[in-house]
């Protein structure tokens, strides 16, 4: 697919370049057959580059909007070997930065256009069951089937859980084969047991799933399995370590752990309140004749004010009164005390429901994201009588509270809406694996879900 799009890329910028005369007048046009030589050349570099960066590597069940970006990056470096190279003495200074972005362009859009075809059709393989990575479970007996349930609840993440190897707490290593079955219960087979399992099973990922004073158990697995061409994996309990919490650092030769370290870097945060701020101000200055139309409609429809307040928690513990569009009956709460929502709540009113399906309910936060309440993306802000209740029944749940609150999150791109303790259990675990991971990157790639979802009419 990658040969296609380059290919065509070429193929198209030639076109532009020497017949359209799209970036200067038209040239004298090359001869068909030394055109040709150079499109096939051309592809053949692009190839060797996607290989020196491992754009080959196997990258089972991965992102897309993370391929996407590394495209991008190579591109880019790409673009300027060849033309510092090859090209640069034979485009004029006044077509040379019209040639190159164009045909920077050209090759990102083509083979993103072929990537994506490729990794959607893998995708949807996956969910149905084909090409599925077949996995070894090795921890501790009481949390392998939990672990099970776990890995069967995200099918995008291409697993097959074929078999496990079960450690006791008393040290007595035993465990099961289950061949292709669902099952973990069997015949007992001991961790040593494991590299042969690998070969039998035609195992490819291998889940640990250890605690944190697990040392010897986990050095007794990875010597096992060294040399068995498999991938290790190594499976968090987000409640009892505390992983991406501590960075190491040295004070005078003093090799100290701080906890809780700062999630971004500070050329970050402020390029993140930047982009927060420009893209808030645009919405709802450009917006604002929708907007005001819109509160009409939701003040025609149904009694009631068309702004909904409401006291949430922000960032370090701070309330402040977020806005939405109001969705429900006035007073919805009244007999009943606070309550989540549910996905066919019947308080939402026919607008209302609307609304929460294109997520346009949520336009009004843009201010409170303007002031700096919250921001564009991070964890959904909760009201203190939820806060205070799930802080005492939620191990880190207050840590959510170390980043602004946002629009959309990575947990709510994830994860269904709230029903039960169980989906806030969820949810808190994407809320953690985002404040852990934070980057502009992440931001952008969640942006992107939240307007697919709103266009797809398929939101909470």
């Amino acid at each position: 697919m990658d040969a296609v799009a380059v290919f065509f890329a070429n193929r198209i910028w030639h076109q532009a370049r020497f017949e359209w005369g799209w970036f200067a007048d038209p040239v004298l046009i090359p001869d068909p057959g030394v055109t040709s030589l150079m499109i096939v050349l051309l592809t053949g570099f692009w190839l060797v580059v996607f290989t020196f960066f491992g754009l080959y590597r196997e990258r089972y069940a991965s992102s897309r909007f993370d391929e996407l970006v590394t495209i991008v990056k190579v591109v880019t470096v790409g673009i300027l070997v060849l033309f510092l190279l090859l090209f640069v003495e034979t485009l004029d200074a006044h077509s040379a930065r019209s040639n190159i972005l164009a045909y920077w362009a050209a090759i990102i859009l083509c083979v993103s256009i072929g990537r994506i075809m490729v990794r959607s059709i893998q995708k949807l393989l996956i969910l149905r069951g084909r090409g599925l990575h077949r996995a070894l479970i090795v921890g501790w007996s009481d949390i392998l089937d939990s672990l099970h349930e776990e890995v069967a609840r995200y099918p995008e993440a291409g697993l097959s859980i074929v078999g496990a190897v079960r450690l006791t707490r008393d040290l007595k290593q035993e465990g099961v084969a289950s061949g292709a079955t669902q099952t973990l219960m069997g015949d007992g087979h001991r961790v040593e047991d494991l590299p042969r399992l690998i070969d039998e099973l035609d195992v490819q990922d291998v889940l640990i799933a250890l605690g944190p004073n697990d040392g010897d158990e986990l050095m007794e697995v990875l010597r096992l399995t060294d040399g068995k061409p498999v991938t290790l994996k190594l499976v968090p309990n987000f409640y009892s370590i505390i992983g991406g919490m501590a960075r190491t650092e040295h004070m005078y030769g003093l090799p100290l752990i701080e906890v809780l370290p700062e999630p971004m870097q500070a050329w970050e945060q402020s390029l993140k309140r930047l982009i927060d701020f420009v893209v808030s101000f645009v919405v709802l200055v450009l917006g604002l004749p929708v907007w005001v139309l819109m509160a009409l409609f939701i003040r025609l429809s149904s009694p009631g004010p068309a702004i909904y307040r409401q006291r949430r928690i922000g960032q370090k513990g701070k309330e402040f009164t977020m806005y939405k569009f109001r969705t429900m009956r006035k007073d919805a709460e009244a007999s009943t005390g606070p309550v989540w929502a549910t996905e066919d709540d019947p308080r939402y009113t026919a607008m209302g429901r609307w609304l929460r399906k294109t997520r346009i309910d949520e336009v009004p936060q843009f201010f409170n994201v303007l002031r700096g309440d919250m921001s564009l993306v991070g964890p959904r802000p909760e009201r203190p009588f939820f806060v205070e209740k799930l802080a005492r029944e939620i191990p880190l749940y207050s840590r959510r509270h170390r980043v602004k609150p946002g629009i959309t999150g990575w947990a709510q791109v994830k994860w269904k809406y709230d029903t039960s303790l169980e989906d806030v259990q969820q949810k808190v675990k994407y809320d953690l694996f985002y404040i852990e991971n934070m980057s502009l990157r992440r931001d952008l790639q969640i942006l992107f879900r939240t307007i697919y979802t709103a266009l797809k009419g398929s939101g909470h």
